[in-house]
């Protein structure tokens, strides 16, 4: 995904604790303005350091260290973070557009970039079960961003996002399925009538 979308700069990080790497990477990514570094910046690469990611999980993107921090096994979730890193890259401000992710309703905005990229990148695969895992993690995932966006509004709002969303990608993902079996049969069926004449 890295290679096909000329992402170079990115670090990834397998399960790995760095946090020295990572302190040096926040200095040294002048993509990012040293104002927002050494604030918001010095804040997220503080949590990396306090809260490890081996310890707690959470895949995620640094954008102030242009990092790709990777916990589980899930292709679609790598994906998804690259998407991030991708969408991150295409910005003239980078660290404005960073900050602005703290922002109410802002996070449904990156994540939707980040999901749609993923799930474009997954979807020309064209391998049945990826696509399926695809609508079976990354829906529900969003779904968390939208019950947190709306928890203060409808009572257990991040339950009902994440309800949703597992309903949502559970239905795409037999509705993929169905579709997959149609066109088998259709093939199989084109094949048979070639074959008999």
């Amino acid at each position: 995904y890295l290679q096909d979308n000329e992402l170079s700069t990115d670090k990834v990080r397998l399960n790995q604790y760095r946090p020295l790497d990572d302190w040096k990477r926040l200095h040294a990514n002048k993509s990012v303005g040293a104002g927002w570094r050494y604030t918001f910046g010095a804040f997220a690469v503080l949590g990396e350091t306090v809260l490890p990611g081996r310890v707690f999980g959470n895949d995620h993107f640094n954008p102030y260290t242009n990092t790709i921090h990777l916990y589980s096994n899930v292709p679609a979730l790598a994906f998804h973070e690259a998407g991030h890193s991708k969408d991150y890259a295409q910005r003239y401000r980078k660290g404005t557009y960073a900050a602005s992710y703290s922002l109410p309703f802002v996070p449904l905005y990156q994540e939707a970039i980040a999901t749609n990229d993923a799930m474009s990148y997954v979807m020309s695969t064209r391998d049945l079960q990826s696509q399926q895992e695809a609508y079976e993690i990354l829906y529900p995932a969003y779904g968390t961003y939208v019950g947190n966006s709306i928890s203060g509004v409808v009572p257990s709002g991040y339950f009902v996002g994440l309800i949703g969303g597992h309903i949502a990608g559970q239905w795409k993902s037999r509705e993929l399925a169905a579709s997959h079996d149609a066109e088998r049969q259709v093939f199989l069926h084109t094949r048979q009538s070639s074959a008999s004449v």
